[in-house]
């Protein structure tokens, strides 16, 4: 088994390399990662449902989906990822426990009292430490796990804290669980540094493993990968499963429901309701954002040049653009 301890902390990288690894390494491989602020969603989550994004926004925080399904989760480098691509023999079930048990034995190793609760979480005195999720390509599983060693915890509160009236879809809820950090519940100081160093070591005298480089060829195809996918909004927010979403809001002109009907993160029928005034018919803009993506950029290009006052009276763009959203 190839052994990686990673230092690139740029998501899109990172779930670049498991992607390309999963599908082109001759080997089983392990890998420990942290990335920068992030959120990364599950396979089949509408993004927008899942997140806060004006506090997103204002602390430039990373938004980027996955391959695997599951729910949403904060990253930053108090978070240690971890992952096992492995041949599965053509097995098409699901095994978490195979996966988690060597680092269940590590945390053990540490007085850690971490346990496998329910189906795809690591538990300590009944907290959530660890998320895992598979995906399963041809004859090979990948899987990957979150370990909160000392994870900012206000922080990953209020990026998913979101208003679940928003939307109505189809799409896999995450599961908002108590957490605490592995740092927590150490008998002694240990930096997280130390702890991959030393889960790295645990790994590969339990699988005879030897470390693994990424070469100059590797690192272009992955940045490639990561450049075509992981960083476009196509993927992380367009693939998004169906979606309804509404939103009143009171502006200075009033109050201003907006109901927006979105598949493939484009605008397919947008309606506005209230109290507002205004002279023009607001059919105007709704029929405008029709083919549109549910993207503020996107949004504010297309009413770009609208004098939006004669549809609603004293409200500025703006104004208008975060009551989508």
């Amino acid at each position: 088994m190839y052994c990686f301890t990673r230092t690139e902390t740029d998501p899109a990288f990172n779930l670049a390399a498991e992607e390309y690894l999963l599908k082109n390494a001759d080997e089983d491989c392990f890998m420990l990662w942290r990335n920068h602020k992030a959120i990364i969603v599950g396979r089949n989550q509408n993004t927008l449902s899942e997140i806060n994004p004006d506090f997103v926004d204002r602390h430039g925080i990373r938004v980027v989906r996955r391959i695997t399904g599951g729910g949403a989760v904060y990253h930053d480098l108090g978070n240690v990822n971890f992952t096992f691509i492995k041949a599965n023999g053509g097995k098409k079930e699901i095994d978490f426990a195979a996966y988690t048990r060597p680092i269940l034995d590590y945390l053990n190793t540490l007085a850690v009292p971490a346990k496998l609760d329910g189906r795809n979480d690591l538990i300590v005195e009944g907290l959530k430490i660890s998320g895992n999720a598979q995906h399963i390509h041809k004859q090979r599983v990948l899987h990957h796990g979150t370990l909160l060693f000392d994870v900012d915890l206000e922080m990953l509160a209020a990026v998913l804290l979101v208003d679940p009236a928003k939307y109505t879809d189809k799409a896999i809820q995450s599961i908002r669980s108590r957490v605490t950090n592995i740092s927590e519940h150490l008998v002694g100081p240990m930096d997280v540094e130390t702890f991959m160093d030393d889960l790295t070591t645990h790994i590969r005298k339990a699988h005879a493993g030897k470390p693994g480089h990424l070469s100059a060829d590797d690192r272009a195809a992955i940045e490639d990968l990561a450049e075509q996918k992981y960083r476009r909004w196509e993927w992380n927010f367009g693939s998004s499963p169906e979606y309804n979403f509404r939103r009143v809001t009171r502006t200075p002109g009033g109050t201003i429901e907006v109901c927006l009907d979105v598949r493939d993160g484009v605008i397919h029928a947008a309606r506005f309701y209230g109290d507002y005034f205004g002279k023009a018919d607001i059919a105007d803009i709704e029929v405008r954002l029709v083919g549109c993506q549910h993207r503020r950029s996107a949004l504010q290009k297309r009413l770009d040049g609208v004098f939006l006052t004669n549809y609603i009276k004293d409200v500025s763009m703006d104004q208008l653009l975060d009551a989508m959203f």
